[in-house]
């Protein structure tokens, strides 16, 4: 896989380490340099051919900063990724809210950039798996029936740190909602994994038969539940309450237990 990525900075030197760094990349082509977020923006429009994959991004720069400019282009699959590099440091969280891929601060050396392309990379190949595609039937034969619906994904995928991790269902013991970020705490692991997520978005994702939002705060994993009362439920050695509002859901569930 070859990813097409362009470097935006108002240093000329930084600007230069940048694209002398991608051009010794083997998986990384320089599809073009600009010295300006307008630059930048002016040139993604005007590209015509193959899409840039990737934007290694300054974030202080005059007119439009990196921020602004990853703001303009927004988020989805079809966009470019960003790696952020950057002198400051406390730009990492607004890096993070704008769904970077990554935040190099300077200076940085290659082996620092190399794990940060070597994210994109596996960000990439992740989202281009390609789907198995189904042989079309003889013109002779009746069509098919129709397929039966995919088995359920086995897994949840969340931003952690600049990283798309799996997390395989069977794993999470529960969610907690905070005010930005949701912690899911697993079996295999003693700290919970941070995410710059919504608990209601994590919610869209699961499987209803197998979690379910039992507080505002709080999604819990059916099968690792050990052991119930009337305002509580118990996960391992964590007591996790269940709120009025979501009480009569909870306790059509637990009719199965009798």
């Amino acid at each position: 896989m070859i990813l097409n990525c362009i470097a935006v900075d108002d240093e000329p030197l930084a600007l230069g380490m940048v694209c002398a760094f991608i051009e010794q990349t083997p998986f990384l082509k320089l599809a073009g340099r600009y010295g300006s977020a307008v630059e930048a923006l002016r040139g993604l429009h005007q590209t015509a051919g193959e899409p840039v994959d990737l934007i290694f991004l300054d974030i202080q720069m005059p007119d439009l900063n990196g921020l602004e400019l990853a703001r303009v282009l927004g988020r989805g699959e079809d966009k470019a990724r960003i790696i952020f590099t950057t002198a400051f440091n406390q730009y990492a969280l607004e890096g993070y809210k704008v769904d970077a891929l990554d935040y190099l601060v300077k200076p940085f050396n290659y082996d620092e950039f190399l794990r940060a392309a070597l994210k994109a990379k596996n960000y990439f190949e992740l989202i281009r798996r390609p789907a198995a595609v189904a042989a079309p039937a003889p013109a002779a034969e009746p069509a098919p029936a129709p397929a039966p619906p995919a088995p359920e994904d086995e897994y949840l995928y969340l931003k952690v740190e600049y990283q798309l991790v799996r997390v395989p269902l069977s794993d999470i013991l529960y969610i907690e909602g905070l005010k930005d970020y949701i912690k899911v705490y697993r079996r295999s692991e003693a700290r919970p994994l941070l995410s710059l997520s919504s608990l209601k978005g994590v919610e869209d994702k699961l499987p209803a038969r197998r979690f379910m939002r039992i507080h505002r705060s709080y999604i819990v994993a059916l099968d690792h539940i050990t052991s119930v009362t009337r305002g509580t439920v118990q996960i391992g050695g964590e007591t996790i309450p269940v709120s009025d509002s979501y009480r009569e859901a909870f306790d059509k569930y637990l009719s199965r237990w009798k």
